[in-house]
């Protein structure tokens, strides 16, 4: 498949030990020599990936004579592979399109063989990058962002641990949620897919929480990470995305699992916005969680309990101290400082947040 895309040497860029140890590398790169691929090897990845190794993916590649990226892993790692792939492909430093200050003009194919389902970057164009100076965590959409392929068996995603698999799940839900909380509904065709969709992932992950070895609902939550992030969903410019963009500064500084900070800051965002956007919150209390109350405001408020509580039953935090972490106010002015891109922007679309409100929402979530 590689050779399909023009590739003749390509990095298999992966993870910690687990790819190792189930022999999933190993088949990978028989797989390779077997096609006559050239290749070279290159793992360290964590959550919340880190420029530095994403600079050192940069310069094995340009030494190798690297065509083509192959990402064998999760989420982060796919995130990396994009990042190093559009260090190849351009001059100057990489960081200067994640960090805005230039657009990127190419990038080499990467392709992926999945090992969990989350982060939805295989049928996405975003791929998310933290820069150790400073810990900023920042994000970069592209239509050079795009994999070639991607290899889906969720018999590969097994071996993930539950916390792991729930942070997953979470996240999921999380991409709909933030293309759901739009200004104006996107239609009822929309509006219809996402709660379908939401409610497949609501269901099999709580059968996941039972039983890890569920294959079929490892299935389920693989393709709703698809769904949840290929544009199925709606329109990803038209959605709220003030929950990511809080949450990226969150695990920037701490290094928390990007799910569980999303869950841990999502009800307090939900409950500051809500009387900004009380008829989309009921809609999300009637038609998800099926909360029948004539008033809406009582119901909006109601569904982001009903949300809150689920995020409980699948052992999610719902607040900051949860993930082990004693916010200062002092931080919490770091937080925003940074969220706000040093005074300079605001986030969200159901409402408007400045620099204050990022605060606000950091003091309720703590």
């Amino acid at each position: 498949m590689i050779r399909a895309f023009g590739g003749a040497k390509a990095l298999v860029h992966y993870g910690g030990g687990s790819a190792v140890r189930s022999g999933l590398l190993e088949r990978v790169c028989a797989s390779l020599s077997e096609a006559g691929v050239d290749y070279v090897t290159l793992g360290g990845v964590v959550p919340n990936p880190r420029l530095s190794k994403v600079r050192e993916g940069i310069a094995l590649g340009r030494a190798e004579g690297v065509d083509f990226l192959l990402a064998v892993g999760g989420g982060s790692v796919l995130d990396s592979a994009k990042a190093i792939a559009y260090g190849l492909a351009n001059e100057g430093d990489v960081w200067d399109f994640y960090s805005r200050k230039r657009v990127p003009s190419a990038c080499l194919p990467v392709g992926t063989v999945l090992t969990l389902a989350a982060t939805g970057s295989e049928m996405s164009n975003s791929s998310v990058i933290t820069n150790e100076e400073g810990w900023l965590k920042r994000g970069l959409s592209s239509s050079y962002g795009y994999c070639r392929f991607a290899l889906l068996d969720p018999a590969l995603t097994l071996s993930m641990p539950m916390e792991q698999t729930m942070s997953g799940c979470t996240d999921i839900l999380m991409h709909a949620l933030e293309r759901f909380f739009t200004r104006e509904a996107q239609g009822e065709l929309i509006d219809e897919m996402t709660y379908a969709l939401m409610r497949t992932v609501i269901r099999h992950t709580r059968r996941l929480h039972h039983d890890l070895s569920d294959l079929d609902s490892r299935a389920q939550i693989m393709w709703a990470s698809e769904a949840a992030h290929n544009g199925m969903c709606g329109d990803r410019t038209l959605g709220d995305w003030a929950s990511h963009q809080l949450e990226h500064e969150l695990s920037g500084m701490f290094d928390v699992a990007h799910g569980a900070g999303l869950a841990a800051l999502w009800p307090s965002w939900a409950r500051y916005v809500c009387s900004s956007g009380t008829a989309r919150f009921a809609a999300l209390a009637r038609n998800l969680f099926d909360i029948r109350m004539p008033d809406d405001e009582a119901c909006a408020y109601a569904g982001i309990d009903a949300m809150e509580a689920l995020f409980r039953e699948i052992g999610m935090p719902v607040r900051i101290h949860e993930l082990g972490i004693t916010l200062s106010d002092e931080q919490i002015d770091l937080l925003a400082r940074k969220c706000s891109y040093d005074h300079s922007r605001t986030i969200g679309k159901i409402k408007a947040l400045d620099e204050e409100d990022m605060k606000n929402i950091y003091r309720q979530a703590r």
